[in-house]
């Protein structure tokens, strides 16, 4: 078998440190709650090696590389149909996975936080996601209140699930090695099904909150509710950044109740 090609286009960096993928796959910590792990990118197969391996696991494979692809069906030829050559963000997971399921992959850091975003949009599926990110957004995935790298992907995901930063990668231990240092996070959801307030309201606060993030929210949410309207509400006069997710809760309940008085 001829080796893939990284491709720049597809933002392909291939792990190459064994120790660092049997690492992040034993970081699978809750296959009491699952059995099914798709993998995102698997590339040549690094982490896929070691999941293979796990007898309490039933592995998927997902990459929008063909070449991969082709490389992967040779390697693994027992997978069948558990290996797609397709686009994880286009990915239907209610129709592929009828259970609730683990997500697994060293990303591609040019569609990190798409890919965040659609294990939000599929909480009620995605139970853990151990991945490997830029530490940058590792960072801000996991920050806390108060912290400048907080923000709105910190709130959304925060909002549903535990965040465990838990060690840091070295750019050498990649190929091509990347020109910024990766971080291994795991997700564990929390036990919140629906949060309690309006959860569309609660998005629009948060992304106004923080898309003007240096003004005091009584500025930065006027494009949710006008100012007319506001009371002299403490969280008004503070900034995003000041507000964990259980104070948002409270103010995305308030905001509803002058939106309606």
């Amino acid at each position: 078998m001829s080796l893939v090609k990284a491709k720049k286009h597809l933002g392909q960096h291939f792990l190459t440190d064994k120790g660092i993928a049997n690492r992040i796959v034993e970081a699978l910590a809750n296959t009491d709650k699952y059995h099914q792990v798709l993998e995102v990118g698997p590339g040549m197969g690094i982490l896929s090696d070691f999941l293979l391996q796990r007898k309490d696991l039933s592995t998927y494979l997902i990459d929008i590389d063909t070449e991969s692809f082709h490389f992967l069906n040779e390697k693994y030829p027992q997978l069948g149909d558990r290996l797609i050559n397709g686009d994880f963000l286009k990915l239907d997971f209610d129709v592929m996975f009828p259970e609730k399921f683990a997500i697994i992959g060293n990303f591609p850091y040019n569609i990190s936080s798409q890919i965040l975003f659609k294990i939000l949009d599929n909480r009620h599926k995605v139970i853990e996601m151990v991945g490997m990110f830029q530490k940058e957004v590792a960072h801000r995935c996991a920050a806390p209140a108060g912290s400048k790298e907080y923000g709105i992907l910190s709130v959304f995901l925060q909002a549903y699930y535990k965040i465990e930063y838990l060690f840091t990668v070295k750019p050498g231990t990649f190929n091509p090695p990347p020109k910024v240092h990766s971080a291994v996070i795991r997700l564990t959801r929390n036990e919140v099904e629906v949060l309690d307030c309006d959860e569309k309201l609660f998005w629009r606060v948060v992304k106004a909150g923080f898309n003007q993030r240096r003004k005091t929210l009584r500025n930065a949410v006027s494009a949710v509710i006008p100012k007319d309207k506001m009371d002299d509400h403490i969280y008004f006069e503070k900034r995003a950044e000041q507000l964990t997710v259980a104070d948002f809760v409270v103010l995305t309940r308030h905001v509803s109740e002058l939106m309606q008085a």
